[in-house]
């Protein structure tokens, strides 16, 4: 643990952007920018990494940040510093996102240490998964992880007909996406062919060549590909199961909302990964604003919802890349 001193202060202020860097983010475009001054710590979306075409409001550009937060917040705690947060401080900055002083805080505790422990071994899934079901018990405390962060609500879909609705609304909109061009161009942007040696985007590795389609409910997964024989072997035998499917809402649908979502989603995901959990996301209807109001009616009781999600168990994780500090910190 750093001592109290500036010098130290300053240490665990870089340490924790380090450990942000780590935070999952939409085709890991990593759409965040850092700047480190004494005690306080500014997070700033970056523009240039925001996906313009499927992503026009900013929504998951600001959930990705959210995730970026948490990792800064728990990482100060786990070193025995306190965070204080102030969101969106100045209305005059919009990609101002939040600023984080690190203030004198007090041993972490087992719980703390945890779910930063898992910061770097957390793996974004993209293929089927094993037919272990996520135990009940460790459902609700994933639940009761969300709900930690200022009303994060993780919704399990123990509907089947509900389940089914979601994976075709997810389908529907996959294959929408692929006859639109400017959808397919902005995907290639972040698909990284094999042997490349960019820090950010989806690696050929990180996804299966041909993915085979999972029971009971198949979720269409992102073409990154496209017509590439890259991506890693499916074992179909043992990975495929549909696993858990869930939704994480928010009361509200402003900026605020969406940053806090992020923090509530990487929150859960580090308790789900402590427990070998991993997750895959699906976020193709949740881009088309007509389907994601249908699911907010229809799906969520009003809430807006901010992700859809299969929880469950693999045999391999694939790799995952991240930018160096000195690429987002000044």
């Amino acid at each position: 643990m750093n001592t109290r001193t500036a010098e130290g202060i300053v240490q665990a202020a870089r340490t924790a952007v380090e450990a942000a860097l780590w935070a999952p983010s939409i085709h890991n475009t990593q759409p965040w920018s850092f700047g480190v001054s004494g005690d306080e710590i500014c997070l700033r979306a970056d523009p240039d990494r925001k996906l313009r075409v499927s992503d026009p409001t900013g929504r998951q550009m600001t959930i990705s940040c959210g995730a970026a937060l948490f990792n800064v917040r728990i990482t100060l705690q786990a070193l025995g510093y306190e965070p204080q947060v102030r969101r969106f401080p100045d209305p005059e900055r919009p990609l101002l996102l939040a600023t984080v002083r690190v203030r004198p805080g007090r041993e972490p505790g087992e719980h703390t240490r945890l779910l930063h422990a898992e910061i770097e071994r957390r793996r974004t899934h993209r293929s089927g998964f094993t037919a272990l079901p996520v135990p009940d018990r460790l459902v609700d405390s994933l639940v009761a992880e969300a709900a930690a962060e200022n009303d994060g609500h993780l919704m399990p879909i123990g509907s089947e007909a509900a389940a089914r609705v979601l994976a075709a609304l997810t389908g529907a909109a996959q294959d929408v996406q692929s006859q639109n061009r400017l959808f397919v161009l902005e995907l290639m942007r972040w698909a990284r062919p094999p042997g490349s040696s960019r820090r950010d985007g989806v690696p050929a590795a990180g996804y299966p060549t041909d993915p085979r389609r999972t029971h009971p409910q198949h979720f269409a997964q992102r073409d990154y590909a496209r017509g590439h024989e890259w991506g890693m072997a499916p074992d179909e035998r043992v990975s495929a199961s549909t696993g858990l499917v869930a939704l994480l809402t928010t009361a509200g649908d402003g900026r605020e909302d969406w940053l806090r979502a992020g923090e509530a989603l990487q929150r859960m995901l580090l308790h789900a990964s402590a427990y070998g959990v991993s997750v895959a996301f699906h976020t193709q209807a949740l881009e088309m604003p007509e389907l994601r109001e249908f699911i907010r009616m229809h799906l969520c009781s009003g809430e807006a919802p901010q992700m859809i999600m299969r929880l469950g168990f693999v045999i391999d994780e694939s790799e995952s890349v991240r930018r160096a500090a000195s690429d987002v910190m000044d």
